[in-house]
């Protein structure tokens, strides 16, 4: 892969591990405290909610589309030679966003399926919302650290080779 290739494939994985990033902290500082404040059925509906509104084109291309530059970008790197300027931090950025996807697909795909499978309603919502948090929101708190120290990384491979 040329050099003009990598640096837009380490772009583009830098952006859209910035904006995949960016909506996992605001998750994690303002949208799970404030359904932790609603009553456990509301919570869990707007959590079902949200999670259907994020299966949507915008986010996917973001989510998807950032793997597939991150993965293009090792893939680029293992064929190419990885003394390179900037070549172990552009894997090492690549590393940490495809970690964030994998995050993401391990852990917290499956337990918003959990939580759309199952109604909780009376006595039991609670119990049910409180292990959904307990499980999704620290996954959610390392995917956010991971895509947003993607970028730092990524950003400082571009420095390196500009």
């Amino acid at each position: 892969m040329s050099g003009t290739l990598i640096t837009a494939a380490t772009a583009t994985s830098a952006v859209c591990a910035g904006v995949a990033g960016g909506v996992y902290f605001a998750f994690s500082a303002i949208v799970m405290p404030a359904l932790r404040a609603l009553p456990a059925d509301h919570g869990v509906a707007a959590m079902r909610r949200i999670n259907t509104s994020a299966v949507r084109l915008p986010f996917m291309v973001v989510f998807f589309g950032g793997a597939a530059a991150s993965a293009a970008v090792v893939v680029a790197e293992l064929v190419s030679d990885a003394s390179a300027p900037g070549a172990a931090h552009r894997m090492a950025g690549a590393g940490l966003a495809l970690a964030a996807f994998g995050i993401t697909i391990v852990r917290n795909v499956p337990l918003n399926n959990e939580l759309a499978r199952n109604v909780p309603e009376g006595v039991d919502a609670a119990a049910r919302w409180s292990a959904f948090d307990r499980g999704w929101s620290p996954a959610n708190h390392v995917r956010a650290a991971a895509s947003l120290s993607a970028v730092v990384v990524f950003l400082d491979s571009l420095a390196r080779t500009g």
